[in-house]
């Protein structure tokens, strides 16, 4: 088969759209604001724009693309290509795959974010050898994409691998945007780094975290974790305290699963080894030993393409190239 792929990594904040030949091979990328405030049709047609702009920059037509892949915030149905509820974008049972399809008259597959990342691991990162693995994203939230046997796993009604919502502190009066309390993804996320240090810095006499920052509501995951690896006392003390409850969550992950591999990607992840070192040491300790002598834990090697590459290669594997 001769022919080019599309994927589309739709976001709160950015639309990243990748042209790419049928070994995954990037061959143009566009970026663009959401702009999600402005309503739906409007995103769609930043969508459609960033298409045509990855073909004109490619030399191609729409008649040379053989399908689409769209990674989209869920709850979304993967076989009818329905977005459920996607808060970051305002939208509520917007049929994207149909929509897209009018316009454009190829195949178009639409697949949740975090499963996007997971197949883009899969077949272009750390997973390439790999039959069962877990992509994890650490972020506004925590969510993942679940292979096994080379295949992503949905579950009955496209919502598997809503890992955040393990609830790990049931006394915990932490409020997840769920409605539940004591949540993994309200006690690791980065979310919550950056609120126990907007928390510890209004309620503290000093800490590196106020001079990073103009104003105490700007403190997030990233200004704790440099204001940790700068050494200072509290940021170190809020971080150990979420790297203890990401490294809990992913024994859980380990003995229940059972993976090969844990790749470990979104915001929090770019902090490096002072994250990933002692959530690797935590979840192997806590893990039974057995899942835990077989797996690997490491960092994406995608970065910020991994939404658009496994956007790719959700398109791969429905038109059969990658299985």
């Amino acid at each position: 088969m001769a022919g080019y792929v599309i994927g589309v990594d739709l976001g709160g904040t950015k639309i990243l759209t990748v042209l790419a030949n049928l070994q995954g091979e990037i061959i143009a990328k566009k970026r663009s604001a959401t702009k999600s405030e402005q309503g739906a049709e409007k995103v769609i047609d930043r969508i459609l724009t960033t298409i045509d702009q990855v073909l004109a920059d490619s030399d191609l037509t729409i008649d040379e693309i053989e399908a689409i892949g769209v990674g989209a915030p869920g709850p979304l149905s993967v076989k009818e290509g329905i977005i459920h509820h996607a808060p970051n974008l305002g939208w509520k049972d917007l049929n994207l795959k149909q929509l897209l399809e009018s316009e454009l008259n190829i195949p178009v597959f639409i697949e949740n974010d975090a499963n996007t990342a997971a197949l883009g691991s899969k077949w272009f990162g750390a997973g390439k050898d790999k039959q069962n693995m877990i992509y994890l994203t650490v972020s506004t939230g925590i969510g993942s994409g679940i292979i096994i046997d080379n295949k992503l796993y949905h579950g009955i009604s496209d919502s598997a691998g809503e890992v955040g919502h393990m609830v790990l502190d049931p006394e915990s009066d932490v409020r997840c945007r769920c409605g539940d309390y004591g949540c993994w993804e309200a006690l690791a996320s980065g979310t919550a780094l950056g609120r126990l240090g907007q928390k510890a810095v209004s309620s503290s006499s000093y800490s590196l975290m106020e001079e990073l920052v103009d104003s105490t509501d700007q403190i997030d995951g990233a200004v704790v974790t440099e204001a940790a690896a700068q050494g200072d006392k509290t940021a170190k003390k809020i971080l150990n305290q979420v790297t203890n409850y990401l490294g809990i969550g992913i024994a859980n992950l380990l003995n229940i699963l059972n993976p090969e591999l844990i790749v470990v990607g979104g915001g929090v992840s770019q902090a490096g080894d002072i994250v990933l070192e002692p959530v690797r040491e935590i979840a192997l300790k806590r893990a039974m030993e057995t899942p835990a002598k077989e797996v690997e834990i490491v960092r994406t090697q995608l970065g910020d393409n991994i939404g658009a590459i496994g956007a790719v290669a959700k398109a791969l594997t429905q038109l059969g190239i990658l299985n």
